[in-house]
């Protein structure tokens, strides 16, 4: 039986420089690191891991601590609001509302000049918990900013959102 290509290039044979493969001393990132997307996902990653950790004492997801926090500072905030805010699809949007109303965190009233519209309001329970969890958010937040100076987080905040807010 004859070895497939993706074999022999394991083995290191069939590369066409007697069998042995070069090795990569230093990886180059050059081309990678001019593109926004890879840094704007290397940065996300080097916070979201954390995020995780911290928010899993509060069963939130980064989206469920967006939502929470949207509700918390716009109280009668309708369900189309936050799919335009977020970028949520309205099916996504209604499952997740859900989640939070069973576990006590929202509850839904009629909107006040939109009968067809229901307004997300926090209970007492999600008041309390969204405030414990933006604590946590901002001590986060804090920590991976003591890499910049003021001026350096104030530049790299407002440069983000001028990337995503013009898309």
């Amino acid at each position: 039986m004859r070895p497939s290509p993706a074999s022999s290039a394991r083995n290191g044979n069939g590369n066409g420089n007697g069998g042995t493969a070069p090795a990569v001393a230093e990886i180059d990132t050059g081309f990678l690191e001019t593109l926004i997307g890879y840094n704007a996902r290397r940065a996300a990653l080097a916070v979201i891991d954390v995020f995780l950790e911290r928010m899993a004492p509060y069963g939130l997801r980064p989206v469920d601590f967006s939502v929470l926090s949207l509700v918390a500072h716009n109280p009668g905030i309708t369900s189309r609001q936050l799919c335009a805010t977020l970028g949520i699809l309205p099916p996504n949007l209604v499952g997740m509302v859900n989640a939070l109303e069973k576990r006590e965190l929202l509850s839904r009233l009629p909107h006040p000049r939109d009968g067809r519209a229901m307004g997300l309001h926090l209970t007492p329970a999600g008041q309390k918990l969204v405030r414990d969890a933006e604590k946590t958010a901002a001590a986060l937040e804090a920590e991976v900013g003591a890499r910049l100076t003021p001026s350096e987080l104030q530049t790299l905040i407002r440069l983000l959102k001028k990337v995503y807010k013009d898309c």
